[in-house]
């Protein structure tokens, strides 16, 4: 539990405060899900690391407004609880939140007959984080000369998995064969979707960073230009890096170009700065 929270778990609702080192404290808050990327925690009953999944979407999006991540709830509905099975999924969350520094503060178990197939769940989180108003990220500021760098992902986070669903259902791969660096196809896919928080933060304490997007359904080209003042474009997106293999390897199989890491197979957190190194990406006029 972070300091700002009172109380324990199990009441109506749950009690922060914001703490005093706080002068002009801005809460940011945002809520999202894994996607269907469920159906294959189900088809292979890997279910402790979706919780992963479910916190890093949310902190994820509120970092890069320049938030630190103050406190989660999730909301778990199923049709029948299987006990076991929930227990996974929150510990998956806890883990989560653990490794993204905010508290897990609550949430709502939905048991629903009938609304759900047998063994099947969904999932929904709410992430809360606070950035003093002066330092709140918006982008606005990014201007001719300033550098793009990127963050890699570890794979395909939580996008894309309609398409990655087909591609197995299509060509039948053998998920337990050896994929990358040791692992098996199936632990490539199911990889849970990397946490952003620490090192952003670390990097917000040396460096002046103007904008940051969270790269999910859209990839790159969609993302980018959500953070930028209209009168700007970067001169050339970021698809010269290396994508992650598993990344590269459903995009051959979708009959993708490999070489054009931008498309929904494309998760990372890229931003802006006009005082970090040289980089071979710059911003210009549109």
């Amino acid at each position: 539990m972070r300091p700002e929270v009172l109380g324990d778990l199990g009441g109506f609702g749950a009690l922060v405060e914001i703490g005093k080192k706080y002068q002009n404290p801005v809460l940011v808050s945002g809520t999202d899900g894994v996607g269907t990327k469920l159906k294959l925690a189900f088809d292979w009953d890997k279910h402790d690391t979706v919780g992963i999944d479910l916190v890093a979407m949310s902190v994820n999006d509120i970092l890069v407004q320049g938030a630190e991540p103050l406190f989660f709830l999730d909301y778990f509905a199923c049709g029948k609880l299987d006990v076991p099975r929930a227990t996974d999924v929150i510990k998956g969350i806890a883990q989560g939140c653990e490794e993204s520094g905010c508290a897990l503060i609550g949430g709502e178990t939905a048991e629903m007959p009938g609304m759900y197939p047998v063994g099947e769940y969904d999932l929904a989180g709410f992430a809360v984080g606070v950035v003093e108003k002066e330092n709140v990220i918006t982008g606005l500021s990014v201007g001719a000369g300033d550098v793009v760098l990127g963050l890699a992902s570890n794979g395909a986070h939580s996008n894309g998995y309609s398409l990655i669903r087909k591609i197995i259902e299509r060509d039948n791969p053998d998920l337990d064969a050896e994929f990358d660096n040791g692992k098996t196809l199936r632990e490539a896919v199911i990889a849970p979707t990397r946490l952003y928080v620490k090192p952003i933060l670390a990097a917000l304490e040396k460096f002046t960073i103007k904008g940051m997007a969270h790269i999910t359904g859209g990839g790159i080209t969609e993302n980018v230009p959500r953070v930028l003042p209209k009168t700007r474009l970067p001169k050339s997106m970021p698809n010269r890096g290396n994508c992650p293999s598993s990344s590269n390897g459903f995009k051959r199989r979708a009959m993708w170009k490999p070489k054009k890491c931008t498309g929904p197979l494309t998760a990372a957190s890229v931003w802006s700065s006009s005082l970090l190194p040289k980089m071979p990406m710059r911003f210009g006029h549109s």
